[in-house]
């Protein structure tokens, strides 16, 4: 069974592209492995961006800069 968790961080997604994600993971699966869609399992998981860091600091702090 595979399972694909994907990290995103929270910003106001949509219950609507969220699925999109859902969808378009496991057709990815599909695709490239030949898992059966049945089986595949797909998580999403906000993470706030004050806990996400990129080169050293927080994704507010370089989203504040115009990073």
């Amino acid at each position: 069974m595979p399972y694909i968790n994907i990290k995103i961080t929270k910003e106001d997604v949509t219950q609507e592209k969220k699925a999109e994600l859902i969808r378009g993971a496991t057709q990815l699966l599909v695709d490239v492995l030949g898992k059966n869609p049945n089986t595949t399992v797909v998580t999403i998981d906000e993470v706030e961006t004050d806990n996400w860091g990129i080169a050293g600091e927080t994704v507010t702090v370089r989203r504040a800069k115009g990073h």
